[in-house]
C-alpha cells in the first residue's frame, strides 16, 4: 500500500488515477492540478509516491520533479506522459524520474507501475 499525490491539472485524470489506485489498495495523500501546487503539497503530505503529469500551467511537471529530487533525493516520482513527448521522458530520467505511465492511461499498466516504484530504492 502506498501513499500516493497526483499532480495533474486533468480532473478526468486525477479521477481516473484515484479510482483505480484506490481500487488497487492505495491510498491518495492528496491532489494538486498544477506542479507549484504538487511542490508544495509534497512538502506537507510527505507521500510514498508522486504521479506527475508533464505539461500543465503555471510550473510543468519536469520543473516540479526538479524541485523535488532537490528536496528530498529519494522521492519516487512517476512521470505521466502524452504521446510524443520523448524528449521530456528523456529529461524527466535525467532530473530522477523513476518510471513513466502513458496517457491514454492502462489500468493494468498503472498498478504494476506503482508495484515496480514500491519496490525500489
Amino acid at each position: 500500500m502506498a501513499r500516493i499525490l497526483i499532480v495533474d491539472d486533468s480532473r478526468t485524470s486525477r479521477k481516473f488515477l484515484r479510482d483505480i489506485l484506490e481500487k488497487n489498495g492505495h491510498e491518495i495523500a492528496g491532489e494538486a492540478v498544477n506542479g507549484k501546487e504538487g511542490f508544495e503539497m509534497y512538502q506537507k503530505l510527505k507521500p510514498d509516491i508522486v504521479t506527475m503529469d508533464i505539461t500543465m500551467p503555471e510550473m510543468d511537471g519536469l520543473d516540479c520533479l526538479k524541485l523535488i529530487i532537490r528536496y528530498d533525493p529519494g522521492a519516487r516520482v512517476i512521470m505521466v506522459t502524452a504521446a510524443g513527448q520523448q524528449q521530456k521522458m528523456v529529461d524527466a530520467v535525467k532530473y530522477g524520474a523513476l518510471e513513466f505511465m502513458s496517457k491514454p492511461f492502462d489500468t493494468i499498466k498503472i498498478v504494476e507501475t506503482i508495484q515496480k516504484v514500491m519496490q525500489s530504492k
